[in-house]
């Protein structure tokens, strides 16, 4: 940020979709928004985004982009930095900015996102995003008919095995035989033709086309072209635990996920003033579900700070 905003009526922490849709929203209802984004988007690895009505296949920098112009089409204002505090500031928000800017805020939408914490395999993170991957709906088709690798344990195992087993016949489980997979989870796999293997990765193998194998505990290697991976998915949800907002772990069964924020339907935290969107609420959120997270937070915050104005207007008329 180049110059310190002193007061608007919102501030959006994060320029993802999320952000950038409540922004949207938000400076067509004739609001004075800022846009804080500290360029870090989860899915900047991946070659495009899918599962966007209208959209699909577009790249995650150009999505941005549109959103960023649409948002300065009507007034909005985005901005590169990165939120380092935010405290109550009577019924609003002191926002402090890495670049010693500070903005006071009416209400507070924070649309951060979260990190994917990888297992410790050697290779994994040079490929993410492209060779290695985690949602089907995000890059099944992209692997259609290829062999697949699945390294994960227990019951998260078979669930991987068994979805990813719609885009393609050639998926094989590298499972830890110590791990329980659950009632008939290996009878499962084996009856949709899942092949498992009870020796643990150790390291993924590349060419020059990317992911070539995976190398298991025991100096095999077994050729596939993609590798699947439960991540823990962790909430950046500091700024949202200093103003006194929970995290909770969200599970799958008896599986960590990872961590994030609850909200209520229109996105509002426990916390008044505060909404939360996108990843950082919900961790297997896509880019359609976060856009329109982001919509609804923003449309709800419009109409919080519409009831303020009308009993302040009604309290000055007494």
């Amino acid at each position: 940020m180049n110059a310190p905003v002193r007061d608007v009526d919102v501030v959006v922490v994060g320029g993802g979709v999320a952000g950038l849709a409540g922004a949207l929203v938000l400076a067509r209802a004739r609001r004075s928004v800022l846009v804080v984004d500290e360029g870090r988007p989860r899915n900047a690895p991946a070659e495009g985004v899918h599962g966007l009505l209208g959209s699909e296949g577009v790249a995650p920098g150009e999505l941005l982009e549109r959103g960023r112009a649409e948002v300065a089409s009507y007034g909005g204002v985005v901005a590169s930095g990165r939120v380092v505090s935010v405290e109550r500031a009577g019924s609003g928000f002191r926002v402090g900015c890495e670049d010693g800017s500070v903005v006071v805020a009416r209400r507070l939408l924070v649309t951060t996102g979260l990190v994917d914490e990888l297992p410790d395999i050697a290779g994994l993170a040079e490929h993410w995003g492209s060779g290695v991957l985690h949602c089907p709906y995000c890059h099944g088709w992209e692997v259609r008919d290829e062999p697949v690798a699945v390294v994960a344990d227990g019951p998260v195992a078979v669930h991987a095995g068994l979805l990813w087993r719609q885009w393609t016949d050639r998926v094989t489980v590298f499972a830890d035989p110590d791990r329980d997979m659950g009632p008939q989870g290996r009878e499962k796999l084996l009856a949709r033709g899942v092949t498992v293997v009870d020796t643990p990765v150790r390291a993924v193998e590349s060419d020059d086309r990317g992911v070539s194998g995976v190398r298991t505990r025991d100096g095999a290697v077994v050729a596939v072209r993609a590798v699947v991976v439960p991540t823990f998915m962790r909430a950046r949800a500091g700024l949202l635990t200093d103003l006194g907002v929970a995290v909770s772990e969200q599970r799958m069964g008896e599986h960590v996920m990872g961590t994030h924020v609850e909200v209520d339907a229109m996105g509002a935290t426990s916390v008044p003033g505060v909404w939360a969107a996108g990843n950082v609420t919900s961790l297997s959120e896509q880019v359609i579900g976060s856009a329109a997270a982001g919509n609804r937070a923003g449309a709800a915050i419009n109409a919080d700070l519409v009831m303020a104005e009308a009993q302040s207007a009604l309290d000055r008329a007494h």
